[in-house]
């Protein structure tokens, strides 16, 4: 439409979110449909947390907020980041937003300019390379591939960098793969940025805590000191508090950037809802009792769907450190013919044959920029993956 901006020609609408909703239609249809697309836990939340919201409200703390949040939640935020990961930040220093997508948003709002080069790991959550061209820049995607664990190496972030890079944007444990990488891993991606003083780093740790078996989660400044007065920790309660739809994510940097990012949440939303900024106090503060048994619990699954997986002809499915995702390769699937005719010939078209065909929905690899893949959520339950993977093993079987 002629009156639209020409800055959506540049993006695409999320296709996890599009997953999601035609999952969504075909079960209002009436079809049997087993949804593995959404980044979504399906537990409760915390019944302490939903208890300090509904005081919240009692209390009539239900008007505006300051922009980038409440004094009690920035107090509660540098507590977590010193008390997790080793870092001091004041209150100044601290940004909340209406989650994280929303801090990762205006960063980039607020620091590019057009040219400006961001390097992105591949594969990558779908939305960075497209928030990088709303603000103006260019993303740099970096393959990382199923043999290299889905991990980049120093010598692929140090070949990447040029005079025009801005950031480097770094998420561990991964959506879409699942990756964490180790101390010594990140140690050696963060002695090339040590070299490269004018490349700023910005983290999504949004899986923070959902971490197994040895792996052990940090985070950048937290490996290389060195590195603090240029990074933007960011983090939120979505994922480990299973607080995806209260919207609230948060970050810690320095003073400038932060002021930069308030101004840019100002004239755009102003300040995330207070109730759930009181939700989100009691969720950092309160009892961490709940983490380690729901750890346990998404570990289990992670197991149960990699080893079904492995089982169907033509898929290679890695065994990921962290998050609550396994991207299985279907390389030994392209270029065959399903059971109802279809020709497998990329990763996209063998999604929409899975839902056509056994009503799975999964996201293609091409929407986070590796293929031929696809992403599963395993944050559902033991019975639903049984029967999800049943039919992808059985829809591989009757590949030909």
């Amino acid at each position: 439409m002629p009156f639209l901006s020409a800055t959506l020609d540049r993006v695409k609408p999320s296709p996890t979110i599009a997953v999601t909703t035609k999952a969504a239609e075909l079960k209002a249809a009436g079809r049997d449909v087993i949804g593995l697309g959404a980044g979504e836990p399906d537990f409760d939340t915390p019944q302490n947390i939903k208890d300090a919201a509904v005081t919240a409200i009692a209390d009539g703390k239900t008007k505006y907020t300051a922009v980038d949040g409440i004094p009690e939640l920035k107090e509660a935020i540098c507590a977590k980041f010193k008390r997790d990961n080793a870092l001091d930040y004041a209150p100044s220093q601290i940004t909340v937003g209406t989650g994280g997508k929303q801090v990762l948003y205006n960063a980039f709002m607020a620091t590019l300019n057009p040219g400006d080069e961001v390097i992105i790991p591949a594969p990558y959550w779908v939305s960075y390379p497209d928030m990088v061209l709303l603000a103006g820049g260019t993303p740099v995607p970096v393959e990382a591939t199923l043999e290299a664990n889905f991990k980049i190496t120093a010598e692929q972030l140090e070949s990447a960098i040029t005079p025009k890079t801005k950031w480097f944007l770094f998420n561990s444990p991964s959506n879409p793969t699942g990756a964490g990488y180790s101390w010594s891993e990140l140690k050696e991606l963060t002695d090339v940025l040590m070299r490269h003083p004018h490349v700023w780093v910005m983290t999504d740790d949004m899986y923070e805590h959902l971490a197994y078996g040895n792996f052990k989660f940090c985070t950048p400044a937290q490996v290389e000191p060195g590195l603090y007065d240029r990074t933007l920790t960011v983090n939120g309660v979505s994922k480990a508090y299973a607080m995806t739809g209260w919207r609230i994510g948060y970050a810690g940097g320095p003073e400038a950037l932060i002021k930069a990012t308030r101004k840019v949440q100002s004239q755009s939303t102003s300040n995330p809802c207070s109730v759930s900024q009181y939700a989100a106090v009691e969720a950092l503060n309160g009892t961490q009792d709940f983490l380690a048994p729901n750890n346990a619990l998404f570990e289990r699954r992670r197991d149960l769907v990699v080893d079904m997986l492995n089982k169907a002809p033509g898929i290679v499915c890695p065994k990921p450190e962290g998050a609550f995702y396994v991207y299985p390769s279907i390389a030994g699937c392209i270029g065959k013919i399903s059971a109802a005719g279809t020709v497998i010939e990329n990763d996209e078209v063998f999604a929409t044959a899975l839902l056509e065909e056994t009503g799975v929905a999964v996201v293609f690899g091409a929407a986070f920029g590796l293929s031929p893949n696809f992403r599963v959520s395993y944050a559902t339950s033991d019975q639903a993956l049984k029967e999800a993977c049943s039919r992808i093993i059985r829809f591989c079987e009757g590949l030909h």
